[in-house]
């Protein structure tokens, strides 16, 4: 009896110490865990989709649900963007989106609902969706459960502050990282976690290379089903969207917004 009470006496004093460094054993231990993915894919070439078969995490997205590829025999595109902060780019995209009459989703983080409500009222007002990218862009991988729920609740009620858009069904794992943990608290909240099948390096603001660089990378990847992710704050994606919609369009495709997509494929 004496050495269960010594050993509860360690445990918490072990609690409240982590407790004074502001961050529970819990998370503590959560931050040293090696089950966490850093998404990848093998990129498209060619036309044809692609593949996560070598990544480890496939089974993952099928069980949780997570789209990262929509039909692949339908020459159907996804624009999504990742809006962290504004860099002035993001007025610009809109415009095109507008002309063009091209759906989008819009994942945002806190200080982009802070900063830019009038933005945000402008996306809902032209059609588009805003998903969630979380309050803070923590690794949730390393964090509490309950620190999940925040971190995607707080994002949820302060958009539909300002634009009147309530329900926000679709969530995008900040930095591209996850585990199952992170999947599941997700779902269980009611999102579809949103990956991607067609990238590249576009989010250094300090090493923007050009239009035709963002249009070449870009439209080199596309395939039917592609779930496009641009940063906004890429002066290149901006100045290369219009080109991207038009020539993609005269390969016969055709763009979708994120609810239209009914069916995900894995491969």
């Amino acid at each position: 009896m004496k050495r269960t009470k010594i050993i509860q006496s360690l445990l918490y004093t072990c609690v409240i110490f982590g407790l004074v460094l502001g961050t529970s054993i819990a998370e503590s231990a959560l931050a040293n865990t090696n089950d966490a993915y850093h998404f990848g894919l093998k990129k498209s070439r060619d036309g044809r989709p692609a593949s996560i078969s070598q990544e480890g995490f496939m089974e993952l997205l099928k069980t949780h649900g997570a789209v990262f590829l929509g039909d692949t025999t339908k020459k159907e595109l996804y624009l999504t963007f990742d809006n962290g902060y504004e860099n002035g780019n993001t007025i610009q995209i809109l415009d095109v989106l507008n002309e063009k009459r091209v759906p989008a989703i819009f994942f945002v983080t806190g200080q982009y609902v802070k900063e830019e409500p009038e933005l945000l009222k402008r996306m809902v007002k032209e059609g588009h969706l805003i998903g969630n990218h979380s309050w803070g862009h923590p690794d949730m991988s390393t964090i509490s459960d309950d620190r999940i729920e925040e971190e995607l609740d707080k994002v949820q009620i302060e958009v539909a502050k300002v634009t009147g858009q309530w329900q926000m069904e679709y969530m995008r794992p900040p930095r591209g990282i996850f585990n199952d943990r992170v999947l599941e608290i997700s779902s269980k909240l009611g999102y579809t976690n949103v990956f991607w099948s067609v990238a590249y390096k576009d989010w250094e603001t300090n090493s923007q290379k050009g239009s035709k660089y963002a249009y070449d990378n870009v439209m080199r990847q596309l395939h039917p089903g592609a779930v496009i992710l641009l940063h906004s704050v890429s002066q290149d994606n901006a100045e290369a969207l219009g080109d991207i919609i038009d020539d993609a369009r005269k390969q016969g495709y055709t763009f979708k917004r994120m609810d239209e997509l009914d069916v995900k494929s894995y491969q």
